[in-house]
Parts: C-alpha cells; sequence; structure tokens
C-alpha cells in the first residue's frame, strides 16, 4: 500500500466515523418534534420576523361572495352590464339570495329593463315581505308601467314597515304628485321634511305647492 492510499484510507475511516458517531448520537434532530402548531388552521408568520407568531388565515370567499363583490366595484363606476353579468350569475348558484335580488332589482332598473325589475322585487317579497326597499322600489316601478293603484299599496306598505324613513314619505309624494293628488302630495312632502331637514328636493316641492 502507497503512502497516498494509507492516507485515503485514514481520511475515510476518519469521515465514516464521524458519520455514525452524530447519528446515534442524543443530539440528532428528531423529525416531528420540531414544530408542533397548537391548532390546525394555525400557520407561521412571516419568516422575515424575528419572534414568529400565529395568525388564522384569511377565510375564502364563496364564488356568490365573489361575484357580489364584483358586481358593487360595477355599481361603483357605474357599469351596470357588468353588473348584471355578474348579478345573474350569482342568482344561478343561488336563486333565492335575498341580497344579490335586491342589488340585481336595482341594476335591472338602471338598465331599464323595469318589467324584469318587477319580477325580481316580487320574488324579494315572496322571500321576505317586510322587506319595506323592496315594497318602495316595486311602488316606484309599477308607477312607471302605469299600475298606479298597486303603487299605492306598496307605497303604503313601506311606510307602515319603517315610519321613520323620510324617502319612502318623498317616494310616495313624488307618485301622488303624478296622479294629480297634489295636496296628498304635500302633506307626505312635509312629513318627509320633518324626518329629514336636508331633504332639499321635499323643500322645493313643498314650495312649489304651497
Amino acid at each position: 500500500m502507497t503512502t497516498f492510499q494509507f492516507l485515503l484510507f485514514l481520511i475515510s475511516a476518519v469521515v465514516f466515523y464521524l458519520f455514525f458517531k452524530q447519528l446515534f448520537s442524543s443530539s440528532f434532530p428528531k423529525r416531528g418534534i420540531d414544530y408542533e402548531a397548537k391548532k390546525e388552521d394555525e400557520q407561521i408568520g412571516g419568516i422575515t420576523q424575528m419572534n414568529k407568531t400565529f395568525s388564522k388565515p384569511t377565510p375564502k370567499l364563496s364564488r356568490v361572495e365573489q361575484l357580489i363583490g364584483m358586481a358593487d366595484d360595477a355599481i361603483e363606476h357605474e357599469d351596470y352590464i357588468e353588473a348584471d353579468k355578474a348579478l345573474s350569475s350569482a342568482l344561478i348558484l343561488e336563486s333565492d339570495n335575498e341580497e344579490v335580488l335586491l342589488k340585481y332589482g336595482f341594476v335591472l332598473i338602471n338598465l331599464d329593463r323595469l318589467l324584469e325589475a318587477k319580477d325580481i322585487y316580487l320574488q324579494v317579497l315572496k322571500l321576505n315581505e317586510r322587506e319595506d326597499s323592496a315594497h318602495v322600489a316595486l311602488a316606484n316601478i309599477l308607477h312607471k308601467l302605469e299600475e298606479d293603484e298597486a303603487a299605492v299599496k306598496h307605497h303604503i306598505r313601506a311606510i307602515e314597515l319603517d315610519g321613520d324613513y323620510a324617502p319612502h314619505y318623498y317616494n310616495y309624494a313624488n307618485t301622488l304628485y303624478d296622479m294629480k293628488n297634489k295636496e296628498e302630495a304635500l302633506r307626505f312632502y312635509k312629513r318627509a321634511l320633518e324626518l329629514d331637514n336636508s331633504l332639499e328636493a321635499a323643500e322645493k316641492m313643498i314650495k312649489e305647492l304651497s
């Protein structure tokens, strides 16, 4: 055996000795005990933090919630066509979702699709007869469709459900005004202004009719 081969043998022996010594020593890290999460839904904070913290993961939105968010953004930018697409898709998934139906009715009114909007608000009232905003929206639609007798009934019902909301009185007054019932319209304009003295449109109509 040459001197070079003898050196290689010694180096190899030392390496194997150190390896097996580390392998069977108690200082070797054990898998499964380095980190134990307290809860299944907890996660470790960012790796750049000096002290790791735990936080619950952000809950994922359902597809319907995502579509509602898209519709809200479109409505904010007055893009009612895109809002229509998002909300009609949401209704395919949840046809009796009251929040989606109310938003969709509003969008259809802005798209001047009154007959469709009428059906939507009737559907809302089947789900929740006490939804005053659906009653007043339906009343305004019926008035535009020249169904004034039905419109009056829904205006009155909206006021019955929320008698402290000034716009209900103002909307009813507008319908009465268009029906040439100006004396009664004046009474409801005054009531609207009593409830909300910042309602300049009501104040203007009171001056016109007084």
